[in-house]
């Protein structure tokens, strides 16, 4: 039996609690547009005219309770929750493809009765112990709305696109993906246990069935050969600039660090419903535009989790550690080293948490171009507002920021990139439009 998963937010809350810059404005010197920040606020504080993005911020608030104990599923379920939303409203008036095609249509029916129904549906199925949060919305939203024939095909027809899209799901190898256990092999370069973790998280979740993507079309080469310079090298930068004591990595990068520690759904969730309200988009581009960025996100960690065990590479603590092992003459041991943040309990190569951001960052330059101004804040470091001109930007920042918090190695954040890129493109021409 796995052993169970170590809550993210326990040792986020020491970090931040006992060295965080939360005085220091950490803001790069872009104009700002509009804000995040109200999307970590509840639901109805912001968002009023839109249902698709206010039951968005619905399930930004059930997830924020379990923080950092399993993006993988945040990001399943974010992406059944917005394929359902997508195609009820594209059953009331098709404007785009559906996701799971084949129910029938209801041009008549209510929109918000529509958006309510699918997403209490999903949510209350996949996040039972935030049913009370959930059902308080689902009355709250549904008074709103007149009584009569059209809320009742809208309840109707947001249900039958729920149970569809969750029916397309099952089977998808998620609820197995704990298994088998891993079990680390002796030798250089294996990917070993790192504290406070006896365990590494969902070795089965390169085998998730994809929401759009061909894996085969996203893979990787692999970590680079140990007794490389340019392994030497990359161990040699994540020893200077993600050492918990480091003299180089300087107080903005130390932010950066802590910034981006957040899970990928949340952040990069709360940054696309940014610029959805920006953008004033209605119902129908917003639920595309939210099922594309998580169907990237949730394929870039299926993709990226393939990857991962496929290669089992050592974290930098590890391999650190172990230097003298390595075969390699140009590196350096040092048993004592440890990184700026704690190392998830996942093997290093490739990172996909830079895969999640470029993923995410491609499908929004798809839409909107990548010049966007937009300002966004973070549940790891709380009070700070961090201001991009675009999202490369941002999403360079992200991967980069693995490097500052010492548990990546460069390579890894590299071809995460690679990985990512690829995956964002391949997804944003899904749900296309119908002409």
């Amino acid at each position: 039996m796995n052993s169970p998963m170590i809550p993210r937010r326990e040792f986020v809350a020491r970090l931040v609690g006992a060295s965080a810059l939360a005085g220091i404005a950490v803001a790069l010197a872009v104009p700002e547009d509009a804000t995040a920040g109200d999307v970590a606020r509840s639901p109805d504080e912001s968002a009023h005219g839109n249902a698709v993005v206010r039951w968005n911020a619905v399930a930004a608030e059930a997830f924020a309770p379990t923080e950092g104990t399993n993006p993988m599923a945040q990001s399943r379920a974010f992406a059944i929750l917005h394929a359902a939303i997508h195609d009820a409203l594209n059953a009331i008036v098709q404007r785009y493809e559906s996701y799971t095609p084949g129910f029938a249509t209801a041009p008549q029916a209510a929109v918000d009765a529509a958006v309510a129904a699918a997403a209490r549906e999903v949510l209350v199925r996949l996040l039972p112990d935030q049913a009370t949060l959930v059902e308080g919305a689902y009355r709250q939203a549904l008074v709103t709305v007149r009584e009569g024939p059209a809320r009742t095909a809208g309840i109707a027809i947001g249900r039958a696109a729920a149970l569809a899209t969750l029916g397309r799901r099952t089977g998808d190898r998620a609820d197995t993906a704990a298994q088998p256990q891993y079990t680390p092999r002796p030798g250089a370069g294996e990917y070993q246990f790192t504290a406070p973790f006896d365990f590494a998280a969902q070795p089965g979740w390169g085998r998730v069935e994809p929401f759009v993507i061909d894996l085969r079309e996203h893979a990787l080469d692999g970590p680079q050969a140990l007794t490389s310079v340019e392994y030497a090298r990359d161990l040699a930068y994540v020893t200077e600039i993600g050492h918990a004591a480091s003299r180089t990595r300087t107080p903005e990068q130390s932010a950066i660090a802590k910034f981006w520690y957040e899970d990928s759904p949340l952040g990069w969730n709360r940054i696309a419903s940014t610029v959805v309200r920006q953008r004033g988009l209605d119902p129908w581009d917003a639920a595309r535009a939210f099922a594309l960025v998580h169907f990237a996100m949730a394929d870039g960690f299926v993709a990226g989790f393939a990857e991962k065990y496929r290669h089992r590479f050592w974290r930098p603590e590890t391999a650190i550690a172990a230097a003298a092992s390595d075969g390699n003459p140009l590196t350096e041991a040092d048993r004592a080293w440890r990184p700026f943040l704690t190392t998830p309990p996942v093997p290093d190569y490739p990172s996909t948490h830079t895969v999640l951001g470029w993923a995410a960052a491609e499908v929004l330059i798809a839409l909107f171009g990548d010049e966007v101004r937009f300002d966004t804040t973070s549940l790891t470091l709380p009070g700070v507002t961090r201001r991009f001109g675009s999202f490369s930007q941002a999403a360079q920042e992200n991967g980069m920021s693995r490097l500052f918090a010492g548990i990546h190695f460069r390579h890894a954040v590299t071809d995460g990139r690679r990985q990512g890129r690829s995956i964002g493109r391949a997804v944003a021409g899904a749900l296309a439009p119908v002409h």
